[in-house]
């Protein structure tokens, strides 16, 4: 059996790809001509070169994979110019599944976002069932995946055999870009973390949430969406772990977000102005509103989904980075 991974390249698809491998199914994989392929050394995957916002490459890298796992993204909180979002998750997405669709593929998994899931409005843990809409989406990248996921849910009503897993905060090996979470364990191991605005999140390592593709891929509903989650955490808590692994003091200073506020939208101006990425994102400054925990049962259940500490993820994380010259 061959599948096709888009994003292998990446954090979250780059474990998708070493899980297959592992599994024995025959790996290709997605790329764009200038793609980094450091995440994948050493791994026995044959590479098509492709563009999600090119169709006719689409359904040449689709041939003769019966799987697809559609894990490619613009992953960021901040872009110069937003459309980057909106033509890569959004339209890509679309372009891809039409192509599944034309050359029979039978079974995807598309990877969607954890922020694509709604939060109680009095607190709580959000589910799979929680109501959410675009006005609820903070930044161009939630809007964009949210809108993708809609698209998904409509191929799936049509037919399409798609099933839908939404990652929370995955922490672990392979964070090459690093993600807006790995640039937090960054940062902490650099000492460049003096002080913090409290919120909450859900810890999940990747490999985790790579089984869970696989999961999800041979024992999901179509159409249905699953959260790939660990533990929920306040981000003092992820502190603290960290501060146990590493030896460093962990940040002591809490800052109320409405302070941090205003300097975040003035690093997002200098940002647009020069075209370097904001040291404030914005985007993450209005998300530390709400402590993003969900409760993850639904995939445990169903998909048997493996709870990895979120410790050993994080320790993993931490030696990753240390060995590749991160901090």
């Amino acid at each position: 059996m061959k599948a096709l991974v888009t994003g292998a390249t990446g954090f979250v698809g780059g474990a998708v790809a070493r899980a297959l491998v592992r599994a024995g199914y025959g790996v290709r994989v997605l790329t764009r001509p200038d793609a980094d392929m450091s995440n994948l050394d050493g791994l026995p995957v044959e590479r098509v070169v492709g563009d999600l916002r090119d169709p006719a490459s689409l359904r040449a890298a689709l041939k003769g994979c019966p799987h697809l796992y559609h894990v490619a993204a613009h992953y960021a909180l901040w872009a110069r110019d937003p459309s980057i979002f909106y033509e890569v998750n959004v339209t890509g997405t679309v372009n891809l599944l039409e192509a599944a669709r034309e050359v029979g593929t039978e079974r995807i998994v598309y990877c969607s976002t954890i922020g694509a899931i709604g939060l109680p409005p009095n607190g709580g843990l959000g589910t799979e069932e929680t109501p959410v809409s675009l006005a609820q989406m903070a930044g161009h990248y939630k809007r964009s995946k949210y809108l993708a996921e809609q698209e998904v849910v409509r191929f799936a009503k049509e037919g399409l055999p798609v099933v839908i897993v939404n990652p929370s905060a995955p922490v672990g090996e392979g964070d090459v870009k690093p993600t807006p979470t790995g640039r937090i364990i960054v940062d902490f191991m650099k000492g460049r973390m003096p002080a913090y605005i409290e919120t909450g999140m859900n810890i999940v390592d990747v490999d985790d949430v790579a089984q869970g593709h696989l999961l999800a891929m041979e024992k999901g509903r179509i159409g249905e969406r699953y959260i790939l989650g660990g533990k929920n955490l306040l981000l003092r808590e992820v502190f603290d772990i960290l501060s146990r692994i590493t030896g460093i003091k962990a940040p002591a200073l809490k800052l109320p977000r409405l302070a941090v506020l205003p300097l975040a939208y003035a690093n997002h101006w200098l940002a647009n102005a020069t075209g370097k990425p904001p040291r404030i994102p914005l985007e993450g400054v209005k998300m530390a509103k709400y402590k993003m925990h969900y409760d993850c049962s639904k995939a445990i259940r169903e998909l048997g989904i493996p709870q990895t500490p979120p410790e050993v993820a994080l320790e993993k994380a931490v030696r990753w980075f240390k060995d590749h010259g991160y901090a």
